[in-house]
């Protein structure tokens, strides 16, 4: 399988700070911290470790949520991040953010001292956390997108800043922002494929119940992710057995093996659920899983080794039929 798939990075998990003021909206933050805790939870099982390190920060250590639940003993506001950071801006109910509460003014003042860096410390924000970000001075030339009904007062706060419209997720650099509420779960769903592999991040999507949705800006959605926004558990099983190992001897019996049905009846599942036939779905993931072993260095023998391909002329065969452009060895 592909090693990202339940490898997190090997210097340790990224440490995630959710920030909380008094109002935050609690499905901004609890969706994508639920989505972090499942991806440790998969990764915990298979044998790796954490991933993801959760935090809960804020200028006070105690603040009631956007509905009215109080949120106790949140950790202040570090003096320093680690290496891998991710600092979390949500929103907060009403029709305009406001920053001039002590609490806020506080916590713009934590925010100007940041020094962003992809890959290292990065800003994500979540509905109208886009607007505190902005007053902190943080999306001076950046792309950046919020809520619909804060597009105006983003442009305001950062006239300098490229406000997005109608996008789920905008991602620039070390910022990446997401439109609102449970877009936020979208965003966090494509950094965990981004971290663990998508097949985890399909895993995670399952466990959670929501359809997997890419933003408009991103590349065409990967094999793993696609066909899955169905709610059948044996059709997800067997999905997950052949994300997991594409390499496998895989054939429609072995796969209705794995679901406790027949072949004739998988395929039914396959198509009524997922639209595609399972040897097809096999082959879609054989390729992405062999265009990715090309792109980080190995040849095409290695690649459909890898892949779970009989051949390199198969390999090639299948790149052509799905219509890829140029070569498999043009693509090493």
């Amino acid at each position: 399988m592909d090693a990202r798939s339940l490898s997190p990075l090997a210097s340790g998990p990224i440490h995630v700070h959710f920030v909380l003021l008094t109002g935050s909206l609690i499905l901004d933050w609890a969706g994508p911290a639920e989505a972090l805790r499942m991806a440790n939870q998969r990764l915990r099982e298979a044998g790796q470790p954490d991933a993801f390190a959760l935090h809960f920060i804020g200028p006070q250590p105690d603040t009631r949520s956007s509905v009215g639940a109080t949120i106790s003993a949140l950790a202040p506001l570090p003096e320093r991040l680690s290496e891998r950071s991710w600092v979390v801006l949500v929103g907060q109910p009403g029709a305009t953010i406001a920053v001039d509460t002590q609490e806020t003014q506080t916590l713009l003042h934590w925010l100007r001292g940041l020094r962003l860096r992809e890959g290292a410390l990065e800003l994500i924000t979540v509905c109208a956390g886009a607007v505190i970000a902005a007053h902190a001075g943080l999306l001076h030339g950046h792309r950046a997108t919020t809520h619909h009904h804060h597009l105006d007062e983003l442009r305001r706060a950062a006239p300098r800043c490229d406000v997005v419209e109608n996008r789920v997720f905008v991602m620039d650099g070390a910022i990446s922002s997401s439109a609102g509420v449970t877009t936020g779960v979208d965003l966090f769903l494509h950094r965990i494929a981004s971290i663990c592999g998508p097949a985890l991040a399909a895993q995670v999507a399952q466990a959670m119940v929501v359809a997997l949705r890419r933003g408009p800006n991103d590349p065409e959605l990967s094999p793993f992710l696609s066909h899955r926004n169905h709610l059948h558990p044996a059709l997800h099983r067997v999905q997950d057995a052949v994300g997991q190992q594409p390499q496998a001897d895989w054939s429609v019996a072995r796969m209705a093996e794995v679901a406790c049905t027949s072949p004739r009846h998988l395929t039914r599942l396959f198509l009524t659920h997922g639209a595609i036939a399972p040897l097809q779905y096999l082959r879609r993931i054989r390729l992405d899983v062999a265009e990715a072993a090309l792109r980080s260095g190995h040849n095409v023998t290695q690649a459909a080794q890898m892949a779970g391909f009989s051949s390199d002329t198969q390999l090639r065969r299948t790149w052509h039929q799905m219509g890829r452009q140029g070569t498999p060895s043009g693509a090493a």
